[in-house]
């Protein structure tokens, strides 16, 4: 039979060349073929290792000075060695976003000092008080990270610094930087009552493989980590973190959760639904940082946190690369963890597991100096103590007291402008650096945090609820602004008289899983809902009575804040 033959359509001789789909972008991933540099500081980390820089700052820098620093040195290298270029003193909020990084910093540096832990001896106290004096013109604050952070620091005086805190087991290498930053821990691990297994030797086991490990020191981004057996610290906030829990089988061990991170995409960690043996923790650690390492998003700034890759491919593929690909075992199914009855920050007088005690206390909003850490390193050491923790909560702990001189501490606490028995505005209020040092800032923070403090301790000393107000001075988040009670986040608002003003857009009734009942989730955000600085402590005071006029019995802020009518917000 013939087969009929179609006639072929006249060739247009305008008409476009058909081209093949387009392939989707890559993402920069090592893994999967991308290792081409594809943003600037993708092309930094590839042109010489970040952690090669602190060479060139003790045998050239610290001897020519500031002006002879490499710019690729000064905004992208350094950081790994715990070093950030500060604001130049004068520059408004309204030009960070609008100068070039060399017009904003000055010609001085923050400096982070890694305290993975928390742990401090009172020899190691001792040593941050006297750089802090000598170097840092008395400034030291507690971060949010168990870090202590300096200010004021020449580059001509770092060679001595570090020889200074190495001489007493202290780093700032990778305290910042795209690498494994400090690995937080509980403040009283190894002390704690209800501890079933003291974490520290596999904190102390990541630091010592891989913190200065060039097989990590160059990852997509930050990356962050939380290992404590109780829920005390912000695991779901982190990259990776290891939280108690007792197998019915197989006895203590960690929980582990992967994912989280706050800044300008918040994402809370998801659990992996595994269980982790102590001995087994910095393997499971070194294999999701290769993970993140391999695997990360480089392409783009914005996407390079793990968060966004654990969201993009889900639990259970995470879990099936980390086993087969990195680990080369199954990890065991595990049960979620248990969480108090309500949350724990350690603030006041509490008895040790060996009958001892530990007495946290509270500084405003973190800020510290050295002379008041050197008072401290008297105070501890005349009360028969060796041993400081800080808290991820701006908060500083002493171990080890006598139980019968833990008043005479509280006094003596107390006397140096630390107080164990807090307000609760005392208690619940954070504040990142802010615009007085920190270049990404648009607002001031520690000082409106004292302010605040001070004016809600005046007209609602006897406040019988406890509220988290976490102020951050840009929308980076690194104070938790999204997972706080009352977050409030820098920016620039229209003042009384119509001219833009320094103020904060707020957030309401956030919080982690860090309590039976709690759920967690980020802070309600009310259209408009903006204040001047000069303001806020009036409303404050004004949305903490209406809480007070109108909550039900045990009802929390942040359930109060769900239920009531917009208005009552405002």
């Amino acid at each position: 039979m013939a087969v009929s033959s179609i006639p072929a359509r006249p060739e247009d001789p305008t008409a476009r060349p058909t081209r093949a789909p387009r392939r989707p972008r890559g993402e920069g991933q090592w893994a999967l073929g991308h290792r081409e540099p594809l943003n600037p500081n993708e092309r930094i980390k590839k042109d010489d290792d970040p952690l090669n820089v602190r060479a060139r700052i003790e045998n050239i820098y610290a001897h020519r000075g500031f002006a002879s620093i490499d710019p690729q040195d000064l905004r992208g290298r350094f950081r790994w060695w715990g070093l950030y270029t500060q604001r130049k003193a004068g520059i408004d909020g309204g030009r960070t976003a609008v100068l070039e990084p060399h017009e904003l910093e000055d010609e001085f540096f923050m400096l982070r000092v890694r305290i993975d832990g928390g742990q401090l001896s009172l020899a190691q106290l001792r040593v941050i008080a006297d750089i802090s004096r000598e170097f840092a013109r008395d400034t030291a604050d507690i971060t949010d990270r168990q870090n202590i952070q300096y200010h004021w620091i020449r580059v001509e005086d770092m060679p001595e610094i570090w020889r200074r805190l190495e001489s007493v087991g202290l780093q700032t290498t990778e305290a910042c930087g795209d690498c494994p930053r400090i690995v937080l821990g509980s403040p009283v691990a190894g002390v704690a009552r209800d501890e079933l297994l003291d974490p520290t030797p596999a904190i102390d086991e990541i630091v010592s493989r891989y913190v200065g490990d060039k097989q990590f020191s160059n990852l997509p981004r930050k990356f962050k980590t939380s290992i404590s057996w109780l829920v005390d610290t912000p695991y779901e906030s982190n990259d990776i973190a290891f939280l108690g829990v007792d197998h019915p089988e197989h006895g203590p061990g960690f929980d582990v959760w992967v994912g989280g991170g706050l800044s300008t995409n918040p994402m809370l960690a998801k659990r992996l639904g595994v269980w982790v043996p102590l001995t087994e923790v910095p393997d499971v650690w070194a294999g999701v940082v290769g993970i993140f390492r391999d695997y990360g998003y480089r392409r783009l700034r914005n996407r390079a946190r793990l968060k966004f890759l654990v969201a993009d491919w889900g639990v259970e593929r995470f879990r099936e690369v980390l086993e087969k690909d990195y680990l080369g075992r199954t990890l065991l199914d595990g049960p979620a963890p248990i969480l108090p009855s309500k949350p724990v920050d350690h603030v006041g007088v509490h008895e040790q597991s060996d009958g001892r005690h530990y007495v946290g206390a509270a500084p405003v909003v973190g800020r510290v100096s050295g002379a008041q850490l050197s008072q401290l390193a008297d105070v501890v050491e005349a009360h028969g103590s060796d041993r400081v923790r800080l808290t991820p909560y701006q908060k500083l702990l002493v171990l080890d007291v006598p139980s019968e001189r833990t008043e005479s501490l509280v006094d003596a606490l107390r006397g140096i402008g630390l107080e164990a028995r807090p307000s609760a505005w005392r208690r619940g209020t954070m504040a990142c650096t802010g615009i007085e040092y920190c270049k990404l800032a648009i607002v001031e923070t520690k000082a409106r945090g004292e302010e605040l403090v001070a004016r809600l301790e005046q007209r609602l000393r006897d406040f019988d609820a406890d509220i988290s107000i976490h102020i951050n001075g840009c929308p980076n988040a690194c104070a938790r602004t999204q997972v706080a009670d009352i977050g409030l986040k820098g920016q620039l608002v229209v003042g009384p008289d119509g001219r833009q003003v320094e103020g904060f857009q707020v957030h309401l009734g956030g919080g982690l899983g860090m309590a039976q009942g709690q759920t967690a989730g980020f802070g309600r955000k009310l259209r408009g809902l903006k204040t001047t600085a000069e303001e806020l402590p009036e409303y404050v005071e004004r949305l903490a009575r209406r809480y007070l006029a109108g909550r039900s019995e045990g009802e929390t802020f942040a359930k109060w804040v769900i239920r009531v009518d917009e208005e009552e917000l405002r």
